[in-house]
């Protein structure tokens, strides 16, 4: 535990659900966005299902933060998108106002939309997996405890956004990626969203991992499962909720740089709860 942790309140709500972590190997684990034509297997790598108490943040005793704890919860009157499905319309009407409610949340001098992801949870789908089936056109819930980017990828994902800018990373400020989450209708009660408290988390926790599309392979950090770590959720999140949490941060101390998380199944679901629908923006911060 490091010197950002925080007292535990044994007062904080919460529930008991299963997780699923990686498990080390003697190879780096891989996993396709699409079925291999060489007949590898889509994923690669050895994951265990653990039991694990899920604290309410809506009930801590501190007020998350997205420096400390990795995350916060935040609260809009942007519209809910309508037009998920054209990625146009998304990216000239949708991104522009929350790239301005996440300049604003942390202090950034810039804020710049780089990608976004709609998630829609299918009926049975099973949540402890990479959320991608067959062509993996349709993504749904990712369980698997991930963090989008490593130190390498999150580099190379920082100087890439700034290449279309026809700018370069600078040595004199400071980059971070973050995610805006949220829900497309509500209450969120399939498939919620949990997330580690980065005061908790050590980089030892962290495990690379490539994920391959047919175009590319990137990299991503898995998360393993220690004893000291903390897992939190939002029960029930409606749409004008937004959860911001860290995915990587070029400042490497005083501050959360990576916030594993992953969607998990509650021990039980009222009748008629509806599958989890999402959208994620994948933001760059530029602080001068």
């Amino acid at each position: 535990m490091n010197s950002l942790s925080l007292p535990f309140s044994h007062q904080e709500a919460a529930m008991q659900a299963h997780l699923s972590f990686h498990v080390p190997g003697t190879k780096r684990p891989r996993h396709y966005m699409y079925p291999p034509e060489d007949g590898s297997p889509q994923d690669s790598g050895q994951y265990e299902t653990r039991a694990m108490t899920i604290l309410d943040a809506r009930h801590a005793d501190f007020e998350p933060g997205l420096d400390r704890q990795g995350f916060r919860l935040l609260r809009t009157e942007v519209a809910v998108p309508d037009r998920v499905d054209d990625d146009a319309w998304i990216s000239a009407s949708y991104y522009p106002p929350m790239a301005e409610m996440a300049r604003r949340a942390t202090g950034a001098d810039r804020a710049l939309v780089f990608d976004h992801q709609v998630r829609r949870r299918e009926p049975g789908q099973v949540t402890a997996g990479f959320g991608r089936h067959g062509d993996g056109s349709r993504p749904g819930a990712v369980g698997r405890l991930h963090n989008d980017y490593s130190e390498a990828s999150g580099r190379a994902r920082v100087a890439a956004v700034l290449a279309r800018q026809g700018e370069r990373m600078s040595p004199h400020s400071r980059y971070a990626i973050v995610n805006l989450w949220r829900p497309l209708r509500g209450p969120v009660l399939d498939a919620p969203l949990a997330l580690c408290d980065a005061s908790t988390l050590s980089v030892l926790d962290l495990n690379p991992a490539e994920v391959r599309y047919r175009e590319r392979t990137g990299e991503i950090y898995l998360a393993r499962y220690t004893a000291r770590q903390r897992w939190y959720y939002y029960p029930a999140m409606t749409p004008d909720e937004v959860l911001i949490f860290k995915q990587f941060d070029t400042q490497l101390s005083g501050t959360a740089r990576f916030t594993p998380h992953g969607a998990f199944d509650p021990p039980a679901l009222p009748d008629g709860a509806l599958p989890r629908h999402s959208i994620e923006l994948r933001i760059l911060l530029i602080h001068h």
